[in-house]
């Protein structure tokens, strides 16, 4: 299709997406708005209780996500024709006009993606060079859909922690605190996730009630229904209420669902009418390339009420139009504003992820002096815990524009700019200068002046991760910005991953030990490095994570000698999305990987100790695969069911990606460091290995591990006099067949050991005074 043919298909696309649009709204205008919202909200409910209940022959192929994105987008455009047209006079319900809406709403997001589809294709240059086709098609699409997954069960952490910091502003100007707006949205959504089922069993709570009033009196129901309504006029306006909640879209209505104040919630709805924009006469005129008013403000105003009509926009739009109306109301604050928001945002990543990093060392506002050009910069979170460093770019403006794509995507691509790229640029900056020498100094700006604080060598860290973290959902362009040309994993091998604030709360809850965080972060990261490879955002990582562990690994497999533009893994987040449905989301358990119990006592043991290299041990555990772990669970509870007659026992196992040495202790008895390593040593050379990961863990008389540590194993390279014993250990270990990594070793009854000193140097080999290492 050459450029005029693009053209003409384009203007044909959207003449016909205009006469759509224009049919949907002559529909909407003359039904009742709120028997048209409780027939929308009641057939989706339908729907997905017959998905529910249907087997899995009987299931549509579309599944639940497609009734979403159906109701999601009639919900939209209810929302804007209430608020561009006032209520006419005479308006009646019609059930085969809701249908036909239904279908008008199909054809005209089909459309839609045509024209997004037509009108990127001809980009072959712009601001993302050969990337910006696909960054606009991207764009376009995305605005049609849902931005990625959200969990309703969630709004109320998300608004307490990111209203915090305006708690006293929001007091004065609404007279309730961050905390009341909170538990408010968290209302909202919670009426609109469970409120027809909360209706219907008030429903059959005061049905049963009349009955039981009728049974007494000894006459049918129908005789004593009003007599009842006049005894239990209380319970009659729950019923009236829950009937209004089914039927007439009452689930959606905040002045009753919330105690969020009149003032509030004014500033976040439209009036009937009050909106000019959206069906105005010019180009894209009433389709979805015009913003939709959903994103500007998320109510209605039906009568004396306020309406969440569409609840998949309350929480970008709600708390983008909220922060908006605070600072109309108090223009003064903005300074004051944007400093708390830096400092939220900035703090974001150590604070909600506090348990997944115990006793890291947390630098805020870091300094450098970068050796080129002799300037000073600066960079938002430096996170050091064990040999793991985190440097977290936050950005705290919004995370999308409401502009559409089609009408300016020059802001759209700015977005991506500021809240990817800029990101990313001041990581590699400082990338770069921890790699510029063997350590670097780093600074606090105190009273304008540069101290410094303290020194980092990059050399102590396994593992760097680069993190740009936005405060609203940047999904899915967060997944993908590692398809963008100038996103590179920086000095060759530590990818950017971009995540959000609301990725964190779900990442906390599903990744609750520092270990299992810090290994997910490497996973992640090894798959930001991988192009080609697309997860539609952050929580189908995080599902495949816990699926598959190592996923990245099979992705490089499947693309390996793949001539294919793109791999999509799809439908990954189920796992992690059932997690926060149903009533008791709270109280069910979390998904999470397949370990044996023996093994999960062991890194339970390794993050109580938390010993210098404790991640990287609980890393290289966390990497063997189903196979791995069984052996390791077997030979563990082999070796620890005979220390009650050998003081220590040994083993090697490999199979992940270097061998693993365990050295299992009876509690009580001092660890002969010397002799561990030594052991360890020769059992290195003695199958020829280059690295071994060290664990030594110690096990009470009841059989529990009492705490277990891992240590640098010093493998010698060169035969010397002063290690000619571990060479002919590791020959008899051969000559006796011990190659079979896992067969239990023996070890002899150690010797009594000269008792260390605290600044003795400790002889686990890692170069640390026994006081700062194992000695601590």
């Amino acid at each position: 299709m050459d450029e005029e043919q693009r053209k003409e298909a384009a203007t044909s696309v959207l003449g016909d997406m205009q006469a759509i649009a224009a049919k949907m709204r002559a529909l909407i205008v003359a039904m009742p708005a709120h028997d048209l919202l409780g027939y929308i909200y009641a057939q989706y409910m339908m729907k997905a209780m017959a998905e529910q209940n249907a087997t899995e022959e009987q299931r549509e192929p579309d599944g639940p996500d497609n009734l979403i994105n159906e109701n999601q987008f009639l919900l939209e455009y209810v929302h804007a024709v209430l608020a561009s047209d006032t209520a006419p006079a005479d308006v009646t319900f019609d059930e085969a006009q809701c249908a036909e809406l239904y279908e008008l709403g199909r054809k005209l997001r089909e459309q839609a993606i045509l024209f997004a589809m037509i009108t990127s294709s001809d980009s072959k240059d712009g601001v993302f060079g050969p990337d910006t086709a696909d960054i606009e098609y991207h764009a376009k699409s995305t605005w049609l859909m849902l931005r990625g997954n959200r969990y309703q069960v969630l709004e109320g952490d998300f608004y307490r922690y990111v209203l915090a910091p305006h708690n006293s502003i929001l007091k004065e100007v609404y007279g309730v605190s961050a905390a009341d707006i909170a538990e408010g949205f968290q209302a909202m959504a919670d009426a609109t996730r469970s409120g027809h089922a909360d209706a219907i069993m008030e429903m059959m709570t005061q049905f049963e009630a009349a009955q039981a009033f009728a049974a007494a009196a000894g006459r049918p129901l129908a005789n004593v229904m009003e007599e009842w309504v006049k005894a239990n006029a209380e319970q009659s306006n729950a019923a009236g209420r829950a009937m209004d909640d089914i039927f007439r879209g009452g689930v959606a209505n905040v002045s009753r669902h919330t105690k969020l104040p009149q003032a509030l919630l004014a500033d976040l709805a439209y009036r009937r009418g009050e909106e000019t924009e959206f069906f105005a006469a010019g180009d894209f005129a009433g389709t979805p390339y015009r913003t939709l008013p959903a994103r500007k403000k998320p109510l209605i105003q039906l009568g004396s009420d306020y309406y969440a009509v569409d609840p998949c926009f309350t929480r970008d739009a709600g708390y983008r139009a909220l922060l908006y109306n605070l600072l109309q109301r108090k223009p003064g604050y903005k300074r004051s504003f944007e400093s708390r928001q830096k400092k939220m945002s900035e703090a974001a990543f150590a604070d909600i992820l506090s348990a997944q990093l115990p006793s890291a060392t947390i630098f805020q506002e870091v300094y450098y002096k970068d050796p080129v050009s002799k300037q000073w910069f600066e960079n938002d979170t430096l996170i050091l815990i064990d040999d793991v460093l985190f440097l977290v770019e936050a950005k705290a403006g919004a995370a999308a524009t409401i502009a559409s794509p089609a009408l300016d995507f020059g802001r759209h691509a700015q977005s991506v700019q500021d809240l990817v790229l800029k990101a990313f640029k001041q990581c590699e900056r400082f990338f770069n200068y921890l790699s510029s020498g063997d350590e670097v100094s780093l600074y606090h700006l105190i009273d304008g002046k540069y101290e410094e604080w303290g020194r980092v060598r990059s050399s102590d860290y396994r593992v760097m991760v680069p993190v740009g973290l936005t405060v609203e959902s940047f999904s899915p362009f967060s997944a993908y910005c590692k398809e963008l040309s100038q996103v590179k994993p920086l000095l060759g091998k530590h990818a950017f991953v971009s995540l959000s604030i609301d990725d964190l709360f779900v990442l906390k809850r599903l990744l609750p030990t520092p270990g299992e965080f810090a290994h997910y972060m490497e996973v992640r990261q090894a798959v930001a490095g991988i192009r080609r490879a697309h997860l539609f955002d952050e929580f189908d990582h995080l599902g495949a994570y816990l699926k598959k562990n190592r996923f990245d690994q099979d992705i490089a497999y499947q693309l390996k000698g793949s001539k294919v533009n793109m791999l999509v893994w799809d439908g990954m987040s189920d796992i992690v999305d059932r997690c926060f449905e149903g009533e008791d989301w709270e109280s069910e358990p979390l998904p999470t990987q397949d370990f044996p119990e023996e093994v999960l006592k062991l890194l339970a043991a390794l993050d109580a100790i938390r010993a210098c290299g404790w991640l990287s041990a609980e890393s290289h555990i966390r990497d063997l695969g189903e196979d791995g772990r069984n052996n390791l669970a077997k030979m563990l509870t082999g070796l620890r069911q005979t220390l009650n007659v050998h003081p220590a026992r040994y083993f090697l196992l490999s199979g992940g990606r270097e061998p693993l040495f365990v050295w299992l202790q009876r509690h009580g008895h001092q660890i002969e460091w010397t002799k561990v390593n030594d052991k360890a040593s020769a059992t290195a050379l003695s199958v020829r290995a280059s690295n071994v990961i060290g664990v030594v863990a110690e096990v009470g008389t009841d059989g529990s591990y009492r705490g277990a540590q891992s240590f640098a194993v010093q493998i010698p390279t060169v035969r010397t006099e002063k290690h000619a014993y571990i060479y002919e250990d590791a020959a008899r270990m051969v000559q006796r067949g011990q190659l079979n990594l896992n067969r239990p070793k023996n070890v002899v009854r150690p010797a009594k050991a000269r008792k260390l000193g605290r600044n003795d140097p400790c002889p686990c080999g890692s170069g640390v005074k026994y006081k700062k290492c194992h000695g601590r």
